[in-house]
């Protein structure tokens, strides 16, 4: 094992003996100095693992030794050690992105526990982690096979999201490995129990989970009022673990009041699940309530260019008069539109947008090669989502909502599930282009992937035909057809899709934040 070179500058550093003779014990190797400028020449022939730096030095101060190390060192961690408890000081210090700072006298184990934190702190937070997630994967294996409604379903699923990005951050590829198999395992069972209970949701709401059509009206409207704005988020296909992702960036501007998960409607896809939101609908009721807004898949057209319509006819039917706007971002134009517009919005009691560039992405993710290469991965998708929200109008957007009284709503139609098992489907040309779900009629398939649904009108499903059926994918299938099998076999292996049966698509993100 490599030896630990500490860097210590202070002009009493006689006095420190012993500090210096406690760590050599403990194997570190300690270069002392008086001053500021001998540590900076220091610097340029010895490789230093952690520089100790007096605030009060004769010469160059530790402030101004540690802005000469920075020009030339950025990630070498610095230890500022001062008599001066003055608020800029620690201020000036943090500023200038030192690694700890302490007080005056200090002891010995103090010296050692900043270095366990500095150097150790990876292997240490590592070897916890592995241990913890050890001991929760025996529970969650335990309770996995204990889940026996949709609140204990809620909550496997988000200590799967949790570990899955605790474990990210050791890259730890086996501990990793033995979470995916867990994850794996969770959604045949998650898409065993949505097979059993699924139809009966939607015969019998009031013992329901919070669905798709019922989120305006029991969730979401009954926090409007006249006195404080809503803005109601949508981004499209967000997944909890994305939301996980870029929750610390929006908690930095408001406060979480409320985080949840719903279920999205089957087909988890936008045209059905989005839909249902606005229109407060299952899709045979927005077919027979509004003909000529609903259409299916077989018809030409965009699919989602009525929500506004759809959400205008709940409002009217629940009696809510209020004023309302609606705007829908699909490029990165109309995201600098709505931050130019955001401030004329507040005078309405609810403002709807509805942000498709997770949608986009995840489309992009199967059709281009470049998205192919960046996001190989659930761990990549993340980051690109993260990176994305980091620079996007969105985010400026919503810091601009968070400098006046509002409240923040944010959510998802359905998210998506990386497909790694092709399954065989036969179907005449009608049959819809989705990978997660088909709809149609002398379908030929295997039973085993898929959930199936003979008779549409159980599942509030629209019927074009007498011999219409609806097969959804369960766990991480994905339907191919006998032509050219292997190449779209391959071809779409690994990508990110939706429309099926699993933890990941059916259970979404609802949060509700305020103002800080």
């Amino acid at each position: 094992m490599q030896e630990t070179i500490i860097l210590w500058a202070d002009d009493e550093i006689d006095l420190l003996k012993p500090h210096i003779l406690f760590l050599q014990d403990k194997g570190y190797k300690v270069i002392s100095t008086t001053n500021g400028s001998d540590a900076l020449d220091i610097l340029k022939t010895e490789k230093v693992d952690v520089v100790f730096l007096d605030e009060n030095m004769p010469g160059l101060s530790g402030l101004e030794t540690l802005q000469e190390i920075k020009k030339n060192n950025t990630d070498l961690p610095i230890v500022l050690i001062t008599k001066n408890e003055e608020e800029y000081l620690m201020e000036d210090a943090i500023g200038s992105k030192i690694a700890d700072y302490l007080i005056k006298p200090v002891n010995p184990k103090q010296i050692l526990l900043t270095l366990k934190k500095i150097l150790d702190n990876k292997r240490l937070v590592s070897e916890k982690t592995n241990s913890a997630y050890q001991q929760e994967f025996r529970n969650l294996g335990i309770a996995l096979n204990d889940v026996s409604n949709f609140e204990e379903w809620k909550d496997v699923y988000k200590k799967l999201v949790f570990w899955e990005l605790e474990l990210e951050k050791l890259q730890d590829s086996g501990m990793h490995e033995i979470l995916t198999h867990q994850k794996q395992e969770a959604n045949a069972l998650f898409s065993k129990y949505v097979e059993r209970n699924y139809l009966k949701w939607l015969k019998e709401p009031n013992t329901a989970p919070l669905q798709s059509h019922q989120l305006m009206k029991d969730r979401v409207l009954p926090l409007v009022t006249e006195t404080v704005p809503t803005f109601f988020l949508l981004i499209d296909n967000l997944r909890y673990d994305q939301w996980k992702i870029i929750a610390p960036i929006i908690n930095e501007y408001f406060r979480v009041e409320e985080e949840d998960i719903y279920s999205s409607i089957l087909p988890t896809a936008t045209q059905y699940a989005r839909n249902a939101i606005f229109s407060g609908l299952l899709p045979t009721e927005m077919e027979k309530q509004h003909p000529k807004l609903w259409k299916n898949d077989e018809d030409e057209g965009g699919k989602n260019l009525h929500e506004e319509e759809f959400l205008q006819a709940q409002l009217l039917r629940l009696r809510k008069n209020y004023k309302f706007s609606y705007v829908k971002v699909v490029n990165n134009e109309d995201g600098k539109n709505l931050v130019d517009t955001i401030n004329q919005k507040f005078q309405n009691p609810l403002n709807v947008i509805v942000y498709n560039f997770v949608d986009m992405l995840s489309h992009a993710r199967t059709e281009m090669d470049i998205i192919r290469e960046l996001a190989p991965d659930e761990a990549a998708y993340r980051s690109i989502t993260l990176s994305w929200f980091e620079h996007s109008p969105l985010l400026e957007a919503i810091i601009k909502i968070s400098q006046k009284p509002s409240r923040l709503i944010i959510t998802t139609d359905h998210g998506t599930i990386r497909v790694k098992n092709a399954s065989k489907v036969i179907g005449d040309r009608t049959v819809n282009s989705n990978l997660r779900y088909k709809q149609g009629k002398n379908l030929n398939y295997n039973k085993k992937d898929v959930l199936e649904i003979k008779n549409p009108a159980e599942a509030f499903l629209p019927r074009v035909n007498v011999s219409q059926t609806y097969i959804f994918a369960k766990e991480d299938y994905y339907f191919v057809y006998p032509n050219n099998y292997n190449h779209f076999a391959n071809f779409f292996n690994n990508t990110f899709q939706h429309g099926g049966i699993s933890l990941e698509e059916m259970l979404v993100p609802f949060v509700v934040l305020s103002n800080k």
